[in-house]
């Protein structure tokens, strides 16, 4: 992980930060450990051919048109009674030799542009929720309000890289334009790169858009330097929606990321077993990298991980198992066999902010990390299986973050460090604290947690007793107290309202 090079080898508290709250700098995070591999080169090529008789044999159905006709001119098999689309091995070799290994993400603060694939590791905003909490107001429908809240709480935080695609929905707001306000708020309360919404092409062009607009840039010019990126969610078992092929479709015209994500929950949408779950979700995957490079060869495209299982007491959906992290490293080994970038997520069940979803969350953030993870996406805010964006979970999840980053972070090596002559020098039985060595890294040694408190109990008792709960309610409180918008030009704040009008007013009280 790149970090600024200084005395000490860690910031102090004064360096960290211009706000109150302790944290780290913002920083590309990179992964340079070598990645965990569960699977052997043999189990690889079996999970890889089964995949390939899914598209091939069993095939994927579509209900768009124009995705038929794609195929189509590629050499598919296209059933247009069924709309289902079968192709063989040699197409999705073709394609993958255009796929971009790595590509970056530029936001309208070109000093947090993100890179995606290789070894880079980026963290994301909870994204998707109907609802949300926070242990003040309690939990409520999502609204403008909150929304806006969170978007301030991530630009705030510095281990937040990216926002996610609309991280609640404002429940207030029309259906059919609240991607406007949306992407408005990411714009204005942050300058992050974000998810655009690519539920028909009409909601993904508004991302791209208005994201040019706040670079002061056309479309056409952000092709070769991307801003903004989608989920195209496939809908498991083996359906691929119109709407989510339009999306797909104009992002990858416009040289914008999308990620293919099947949503794969076994024993619901998968088979039970974790083999056949990976090789379902790897076909679904390749369907629609593959489509991305017949739209436009050399289009940035990710690969998407998401399998995880259900309880099979309720079928409800459960994440942060074991089989969920495996799932995450597995998915990291099919993304690196065919080079796309690797998107997974760090989910949890939890209903509340307890220690459930602390450690279900830590489960799927190692699996996520130890897969080769390029985007954990809801990696800060994620509640209630995906129910409830939690102002007080967020806070947990950058602290699971921050040890993340500081764990990812490599060890320096060499004669000071190994510290033979301070150890000499110390008298058996002896202590460190007043050595020389000591002193000059006391106050950058080590991690300083911004939600753990490290207090004997007697002098945790006599600050209040709060458990971490309750130091996140005060937190996420100190830290929007704290928050300062990011500046923006009057002329590109003028022309995105000026743009927001004139599509409101298009978009009428139809579909965009």
């Amino acid at each position: 992980m790149a970090r600024e090079k200084r005395a000490g080898g860690r910031r102090g508290k004064s360096g960290r930060s211009a706000a109150g709250i302790e944290q780290l700098p913002w920083t590309q995070v990179r992964n340079e450990y070598p990645a965990y591999e569960l699977l052997n080169l043999e189990q690889m090529d079996q999970l890889h051919a089964t995949s390939m008789r899914i598209l091939s044999e069993a095939g994927i159905r579509v209900m768009g048109d124009n995705v038929m006709d794609i195929f189509e001119r590629a050499g598919a098999i296209v059933d247009r009674d069924t709309k289902t689309i079968r192709m063989d091995e040699s197409i999705v070799s073709e394609a993958l030799k255009t796929v971009p290994q790595e590509f970056t993400l530029t936001s309208r603060n070109r000093a947090k542009q993100i890179t995606l694939g290789g070894n880079h590791v980026n963290f994301g905003l909870v994204a998707g929720p109907p609802n949300v909490h926070d242990c003040i107001n309690g939990r409520r429908q999502g609204n403008y309000e909150d929304y806006c809240n969170f978007i301030r709480l991530a630009h705030h935080f510095n281990a937040i890289h990216l926002i996610g695609n609309q991280v609640m929905a404002p429940i207030e707001m029309p259906a059919n334009n609240r991607h406007l306000d949306t992407y408005n708020a990411n714009l204005t309360y942050s300058d992050l790169s974000f998810h655009c919404t690519a539920i028909g092409r009409g909601r993904a062009m508004d991302g791209i858009n208005m994201m040019a607009i706040s670079r002061g840039q056309t479309p056409e010019e952000m092709r070769g330097d991307p801003g903004v990126i989608t989920i195209i969610s496939v809908n498991s078992p083996r359906l691929f929606d119109d709407a989510m092929g339009d999306g797909l479709i104009a992002m990858a015209e416009y040289g914008q990321p999308v990620t293919v994500t099947p949503f794969t929950l076994m024993g619901a949408m998968t088979p039970v077993t974790l083999p056949a779950a990976l090789a379902q979700q790897n076909a679904e995957a390749l369907f629609g990298v593959v489509l991305t490079q017949l739209v436009s060869p050399g289009a940035p495209v990710m690969y998407g991980s998401f399998t995880s299982n259900v309880d099979m007491k309720s079928g409800a959906p459960a994440f942060g198992t074991p089989e969920n992290a495996k799932a995450n490293i597995v998915g990291g080994q099919l993304a690196r066999r065919y080079g796309i970038p690797y998107r997974t997520s760090n989910a949890n069940a939890s209903n509340v902010v307890d220690l459930q979803a602390a450690y279900e969350t830590m489960m799927a953030t190692w699996g996520a990390v130890l897969g080769g993870a390029n985007i954990v996406y809801h990696a800060a805010g994620w509640l209630e299986g995906g129910l409830t964006a939690s102002y007080e979970k967020f806070i947990m999840d950058v602290e699971i973050i921050q040890n993340m980053m500081e764990f990812l972070r490599p060890m320096k090596f060499d004669t000071d460090e190994l510290g033979f002559d301070t150890i000499s020098s110390v008298p058996t039985g002896g202590h460190f604290f007043g050595t020389e060595h000591t002193m000059a890294r006391y106050e950058t040694a080590f991690y300083k947690p911004m939600l753990s408190d490290w207090q004997n109990y007697e002098n945790w008792e006599a600050a209040g007793a709060k458990d971490a709960l309750q130091r996140a309610t005060d937190t996420w409180q100190q830290a929007l107290r704290e928050y300062q918008a990011p500046e923006m030009d009057p002329a590109v704040r003028e022309e995105l309202d000026a743009y927001i009008a004139k599509r409101r007013e298009e978009i009428g009280s139809g579909e965009p």
